[in-house]
């Protein structure tokens, strides 16, 4: 298995983060038998400071570089990533995505029905090069701005019954697609700590929901012990 972490600022994560990627890559470690690599042209943080994916100043220090790759990008959404995907997945030989994007397309560049339709365009791109692969797909996590303005709260709802309506559209048995389920106990004053952006508790959450997914519908690994992660 061959993953690769597709994301936007919640997937790349700042200097001095673990990141959900780290707690997904520990998960792995203690309950997948399988052989996988993680995978990707990518291996920092976004240095806030210098405005750039510039930092290799993980929280643990220990992360290995090799298991800090991905492809995710501060500012980056479905409309950045549909016209890499293809290339990244042939180059880096990825079989399995783990896939959040979304806040960021619906905030700056594109409404619920533009963004849907990039989803299909990325899963088109990636699966001409590589017919296989199979992908988890996480749907939009409403932050403070979509509880503060209910017209961008009611565009991220909308765009999350398109994602599902796509996913079961689009998956095939050779070619399965996840809908992940919004984390269980979300809440943003505890699960980001500015109201966008993943806690320490919220890496724990949304890995526990890519886990999950994982887990219940390919028997990969187990079910992540979030709750006893506090």
């Amino acid at each position: 298995m061959r993953i690769m972490f597709v994301g936007d600022s919640m997937t790349i994560g700042s200097t001095g983060d673990y990141t959900w990627r780290y707690r997904m890559w520990q998960h792995l470690n203690a309950t997948f038998d399988g052989p996988y690599r993680i995978v990707g042209p990518r291996h920092t943080l976004h240095d806030p400071a210098a405005d750039a994916p510039t930092s290799a100043a993980y929280a643990d220090p220990g992360f290995p570089e090799e298991a800090r790759r991905h492809l995710a990008g501060w500012g980056e959404g479905w409309l950045h990533m549909a016209p890499l995907i293809g290339d990244m997945v042939r180059r880096y030989e990825a079989d399995t995505l783990l896939v959040s994007l979304g806040l960021i397309d619906l905030g700056f560049y594109t409404n619920a029905e533009q963004t849907a339709e990039n989803v299909r365009e990325f899963v088109a791109r990636a699966r001409t090069a590589a017919p296989h692969l199979r992908a988890v797909l996480l749907p939009v996590i409403p932050n403070v701005r979509a509880v503060e303005d209910p017209p961008f709260g009611a565009e991220c709802e909308r765009f999350n019954e398109l994602l599902a309506k796509t996913v079961a559209d689009l998956s095939t048995p050779a070619s399965p697609l996840l809908l992940a389920s919004e984390p269980d106990g979300w809440e943003i004053d505890r699960a980001t700590y500015d109201g966008t952006h993943p806690s320490e508790w919220g890496e724990r959450l949304l890995a526990g929901a890519f886990a999950g997914a994982m887990h219940q519908a390919w028997g990969v690994g187990a079910a992540y012990g979030v709750l006893s992660s506090r």
